[in-house]
């Protein structure tokens, strides 16, 4: 997760550059922060997922197990 923080760090410091160089109402400035958007985007997705608990990941590796099988009523 640390990862992504670091990238989401390095994108918006080449967005404030970006944003200085051209001006804040460029296309590259914001375009920029686009992709800071979406960075942030990811690693709030990634907070989100659930880790499986044990009897998941049983059945993920033996899903013919009498404790996996589901039934329709």
């Amino acid at each position: 997760m640390s990862n992504i923080q670091e990238q989401i760090e390095q994108e918006r410091e080449q967005a404030r550059l970006a944003c200085d160089s051209k001006g804040d109402n460029s296309a590259e400035c914001a375009a920029a922060w686009d992709a800071v958007e979406e960075l942030q985007a990811e690693a709030s997705h990634q907070r989100q997922v659930k880790p499986k608990n044990s009897l998941e990941q049983y059945c993920d590796d033996n899903p013919d197990a009498a404790e996996c099988r589901v039934y329709d009523e």
